[in-house]
């Protein structure tokens, strides 16, 4: 037993030795990762928006191969510095009203309306339970009567909020789907 842990110890002792004797450091990494770059003659392609957005949707990209080859292929140029933004001022001089306030302020507006809807809703959840436990606690007829129909009037009107809720959370979607296909950048309709 004693033999088998003296052997167990040397075994880990090895292995640890193994370990550290073969160990890079950081700065050997680096130094190769230094090597490496300076070898490299060209940077590979980087894809932008513009190059997506330059091509018909309906026509396959051609592979890069393929355009490499092509006698009559141009070069595609790097964007210039803030082509986002020139298309945010490009979609604003299409339509003057449609800025980023614009949209931050119709969807700002959806929200509030959706937010509403989803507070009135809840209060009129705890007024049904109210008026169930008062119509449950009540034995005269008359008072039963009348809880139960302030009941179903508030059951009515919890009925009418929900789809107020379901109407508001599609607004909110073609919103955000309208935004998408005029091209607004994603950030304006968060």
């Amino acid at each position: 037993m004693m033999t088998s842990r003296i052997w167990g110890l040397g075994f880990g002792i090895w292995v640890l030795a193994l370990a550290v004797g073969s160990a890079q450091t950081l700065g050997d990494i680096a130094k190769r990762e230094e090597s490496r770059r300076k070898q490299v003659k060209t940077p590979g392609k980087v894809y932008t928006n513009e190059d997506l957005r330059g091509r018909d949707a309906g026509a396959p990209a051609p592979s890069p191969a393929s355009e490499a080859s092509s006698p009559n292929a141009v070069q595609p140029q790097a964007p210039a510095a803030g082509a986002q933004a020139k298309d945010a001022d490009k979609a604003a001089t299409e339509d003057p009203k449609k800025t980023e306030a614009y949209w931050k302020d119709r969807l700002t507006k959806a929200r509030g309306d959706l937010d509403r809807a989803k507070t009135f809703a809840d209060a009129l959840q705890s007024r049904i339970n109210a008026l169930t436990t008062d119509f449950a606690a009540r034995s005269d007829p008359a008072q039963r009567a009348q809880i139960g129909n302030d009941r179903q009037k508030a059951v009515a009107e919890l009925d009418r909020v929900k789809k107020e809720i379901e109407a508001n959370t599609k607004a909110i979607a073609d919103i955000q789907e309208e935004a998408r296909k005029t091209g607004v950048p994603a950030g304006w309709v968060r």
